[in-house]
């Protein structure tokens, strides 16, 4: 089992807003309209900052402006010119998703849309915003000015500026020790750099500081799984998983960690467990209990796992893989029961 853990940020933050603004009413005269655009994921959350939002020129592929979402998932374009536009979202951690055209009418002062994402579960780590409700319980007596360099920091990681990133950790730590998101958020800039040895020096940091920090804890278990160190993550994640029960993505990385410990019982009752946790599940979740069933030698139970997978996820070479796997299955029982 592969992840591509580093995936590039596909963002940058090279336009300004208020710049977007000013060019959107530039051309648009008075014939204005305002646009809202809230972004959720498949199970009806929000689907958080730092992630880029084009407005489209109709159903082609013509940029008007660009912004990013809040820590609420939500951005807003000023001063849009009537129209027929729709809108691209991108980011880390989601699939790059178009919303249906829709028409800027100046006869609404504002417009909202809706547009649904898909979180992907092979996704990196991941920084913590500032004002997240995940947050450390170290972080609640944190200065201002450190939590302000600590979306600065973020938001220069969204552009793949590591330097000015670290710069602006750097700052946040030295207002605030004891600031175990921005411990977290240093980790995941060296994860994205492939400093391995200080990613894990600055996780650890993190989790000594607060032992019950979630995002740390599976942070410092997705390197454990590179490292193939599978004791540790399997303990790490957890120990995540105890602090956030029904989190489905904890839930899949803890059932990979107890397959490849060979702990196949827990690694099929964690996969199981995510499945039932939350509408929007990762579909591996049931890839990881079809193997650990073989291994039990519960052929029918994998076969049922493996179906499962395929309701989920239909296409695919994952999906050419599985059905592979159900032939298998198939033609053995068949031969067994002549």
């Amino acid at each position: 089992m592969q992840y591509r853990w580093l995936a590039p940020l596909a963002v940058s933050l090279s336009f300004l807003v208020t710049g977007a603004q000013a060019q959107l009413r530039g051309r648009a005269g008075g014939n204005v309209g305002n646009v809202h655009i809230h972004i959720v994921l498949s199970n009806d959350r929000n689907a958080g900052p730092y992630l880029l939002v084009h407005l489209m020129e109709g159903s082609g592929d013509a940029v008007v402006a660009t912004t990013y979402t809040n820590d609420i998932g939500q951005a807003d374009f000023m001063g849009v010119a009537v129209g027929y536009y729709h809108v691209q979202v991108s980011g880390d951690g989601i699939e790059t998703t178009s919303s249906d055209t829709f028409e800027v009418d100046n006869r609404k002062v504002t417009q909202a849309q809706y547009v649904v994402v898909r979180k992907l579960e092979d996704s990196g780590p991941r920084p913590v915003s500032a004002h997240s409700g995940m947050v450390s319980a170290t972080d609640l007596n944190v200065p201002a000015k450190a939590r302000k360099e600590l979306d600065k920091a973020n938001e220069s990681m969204a552009t793949q500026n590591w330097k000015k990133a670290k710069e602006h950790l750097d700052k946040a730590i030295a207002l605030a020790p004891q600031y175990a998101t921005a411990y977290n958020n240093l980790g995941v800039l060296y994860a994205k750099t492939n400093d391995l040895p200080h990613e894990e020096e600055a996780l650890k940091k993190a989790i000594s500081l607060d032992e019950h920090f979630a995002p740390a804890l599976v942070n410092y278990g997705k390197l454990s799984l590179r490292q193939k160190n599978f004791p540790q993550a399997e303990t790490l994640l957890q120990r995540a998983v105890a602090v956030e029960p029904d989190n489905p993505e904890s839930l899949m990385l803890l059932a990979d960690a107890q397959y490849m410990d060979r702990h196949f019982d827990a690694a099929i009752t964690s996969a199981l467990q995510a499945h039932s946790a939350a509408h929007e599940h990762p579909s591996f979740v049931h890839y990881i209990a079809a193997r650990a069933y073989q291994q039990e030698n519960r052929q029918q139970d994998a076969l049922a796992q493996f179906q499962e997978f395929l309701k989920e996820e239909p296409k695919g070479p994952r999906a050419d893989h599985v059905r592979a796997d159900i032939a298998r299955i198939q033609s053995a029982t068949q031969q067994a029961a002549q």
